[in-house]
C-alpha cells in the first residue's frame, strides 16, 4: 500500500508525454495542458447560469455536459474528499488523451474560453489573508524600523488577519480607485480623498475544499486534505490610507475596496511533480510541533514561478503589450506552508468552510526587481519605475493595468500555469455633496 498522500503521489496523469485530443493542450507555451486540469466556473452570452469547467488548452471543458458530475455547485465539488477528487482527475485524464473512446461525446461539451465568461472560481465564504513572505516583511519593515524590521513573533507565529469577502472580485473585472483618509507628511490633520499610493500584491490564493467541525483542530499532517488548489490573487492597497489608519487593529478600508482573484483553481494534485524540501535558514527557530512534521519538511514548499506586468493606459493605446516589473518564487519567497497556515488556523477551534480563501501575503524575492508591490519596488516611492516609452511609476495611476501570472517548470516534468490575474484601475468615485 502506498503510504504517500494521493495529493503528493506521481502517477499516470503526471505524465510529461502526455497528449491530448483537444490541440491547443499540446502547445508547450499554453498553461493548460493535459497534465493540469485546473477547475473553474464560467457561463456563455446565452445562458445566465454558471457552470463548472476545466481549462484544457485554449477550450473549457463542461463538467455537467461531459456527465462528469450532476451538480453546477463548485463548493459542494470541493468538498470532496481525497480518493473521488483522485478519481475526477483520473477520468479527465483519461478521457481527454489522444486516442480516447471519449473523444466524440466530449467534443460537443468544450466551449472556447474566448467565447465565455470566467468568474470567481467558487462561492467564497470567508477570507483571511496571511503575511508568509519573508522577504516583503522584511523590505516594508526596514522602510518604517530600518533597526528591527521584523517584528519577534513572526518567525514563531503566520501572521494573518480577517478580510473582506464581499469586494472579492474576478479577474478582468475593474475597480475604482477608492477614497479614504491619510495624513500628509508635515499635516496636522488627515485629507479626505482619492487615495493617492495605490498599490498591488503579488499572492498566492489558497481555496479550502473539506471542511473541519468547529472545535475540532486540523493536525498538520492532514492539513492539506482540506487544501483544494491555488489560484493567482492581487490583494490592492491603499498605501496612504493603510499608514494612517492601520494602529492599532490593522488595515480596514485601506484592503476593503478590491482584491483580484483569477478564475482557474490549480489543484494540489497537478501541482505535485513541483514539490521540494521546505527548510528553514540556518539559526532560524524549528516550527513549534503543531506546526512541524516530516512530511512539511521532505516537501511543504512548491516550486512557482511567480510574475506581475503592468500596461499603463498610454502602452494600451499603442498596442504595447505589459511590461514585467516583477518576478519572484513562491518556494523562496514563503517562511510558511500551506498546511502550516491550515494547521494554525484551525488550532483555536475555528472551522473552515468549502471555499474559505487564504491569501498568502505577498511573495517577494529578496533581489532587485523581485518586489510584489510598488511599494517595495519603489523604496516608498522614492525611486520611480522606470516603464518602457519613457513613463514612470511610483505608484498606481488611473488605467493602469496589472496581470499577475504564475508557472510551474521543471525537468521532466510538463510545465503549467494558472493563466492571468488581471484588473484595470478606474478613477476614484465622486461623492454626493452633503444634503443641506
Amino acid at each position: 500500500m502506498n503510504a504517500t498522500p494521493l495529493w503528493l503521489q506521481i502517477d499516470e496523469t503526471h505524465d510529461p508525454a502526455l497528449q491530448s485530443w483537444v490541440a491547443s493542450a499540446n502547445d508547450p507555451a499554453t498553461d493548460f495542458p493535459i497534465q493540469n486540469l485546473p477547475f473553474g466556473r464560467f457561463r456563455e452570452p446565452r445562458d445566465g447560469d454558471w457552470r463548472i469547467g476545466v481549462a484544457i488548452g485554449d477550450q473549457v471543458l463542461d463538467l455537467r455536459r461531459a456527465r462528469l458530475i450532476d451538480s453546477a455547485d463548485m463548493n459542494r465539488l470541493m468538498r470532496l474528499a481525497p480518493e473521488p477528487r483522485h478519481a475526477l482527475r483520473l477520468a479527465l485524464s483519461r478521457g481527454l488523451r489522444e486516442g480516447s473512446a471519449s473523444q466524440a461525446a466530449w467534443t460537443e461539451a468544450l466551449v472556447p474560453m474566448s467565447q465565455v465568461e470566467l468568474g470567481l472560481p467558487c462561492q467564497v465564504g470567508d477570507y483571511t489573508d496571511f503575511y508568509i513572505g519573508i522577504h516583503h516583511a522584511t523590505r516594508v519593515g526596514r522602510l518604517f524600523r530600518p533597526d528591527n524590521p521584523l517584528l519577534p513573533n513572526y518567525k514563531w507565529v503566520p501572521i494573518g488577519y480577517h478580510g473582506r469577502a464581499s469586494s472579492l472580485i474576478p479577474s478582468g473585472q475593474d475597480f475604482r480607485r477608492p477614497n479614504g483618509q491619510s495624513m500628509p507628511p508635515g499635516a496636522t490633520e488627515p485629507r479626505f480623498g482619492p487615495c493617492q499610493r495605490l498599490d498591488h500584491e503579488l499572492e498566492l490564493g489558497v481555496l479550502i475544499g473539506r471542511p473541519n467541525v468547529m472545535g475540532e483542530p486540523i493536525p498538520i499532517e492532514r492539513a492539506e486534505e482540506h487544501v483544494f488548489g491555488l489560484t493567482l490573487f492581487n490583494d490592492w492597497s491603499a498605501r496612504d490610507v493603510q499608514a494612517w489608519e492601520y494602529q492599532p487593529l490593522g488595515p480596514f478600508l485601506s484592503k476593503n475596496f478590491a482584491s483580484t482573484l483569477s478564475p482557474w483553481v490549480v489543484t494540489l494534485e497537478a501541482l505535485a511533480p513541483f514539490r521540494q524540501p521546505f527548510t528553514r535558514p540556518e539559526g532560524d527557530p524549528a516550527p513549534l510541533p503543531y506546526l512541524d512534521s516530516a512530511q512539511q519538511r521532505a516537501s511543504g514548499a512548491i516550486d512557482i514561478g511567480l510574475e506581475v506586468h503592468l500596461q499603463t493606459a498610454a502602452m494600451a493605446e499603442r498596442g504595447q503589450a505589459p511590461a514585467r516589473i516583477a518576478r519572484s518564487n513562491f518556494a523562496s519567497a514563503a517562511y510558511w506552508t500551506i498546511a502550516q497556515l491550515v494547521a494554525h488556523h484551525t488550532v483555536g477551534g475555528c472551522n473552515l468552510q468549502p471555499g474559505d480563501l487564504f491569501g498568502t501575503g505577498t511573495l517577494s524575492g529578496p533581489g532587485e526587481g523581485e518586489g510584489g508591490s510598488m511599494l517595495e519596488l519603489t523604496e516608498g516611492g522614492k525611486r520611480a519605475l522606470e516603464l518602457p516609452g519613457g513613463e514612470t511609476r511610483t505608484f498606481l495611476q488611473d488605467g493602469d493595468t496589472v496581470i499577475l501570472k504564475a508557472r510551474c517548470e521543471r525537468a521532466g516534468a510538463r510545465a503549467i500555469g494558472f493563466g492571468d490575474c488581471r484588473s484595470t484601475v478606474l478613477p476614484a468615485p465622486g461623492l454626493a455633496p452633503a444634503a443641506v
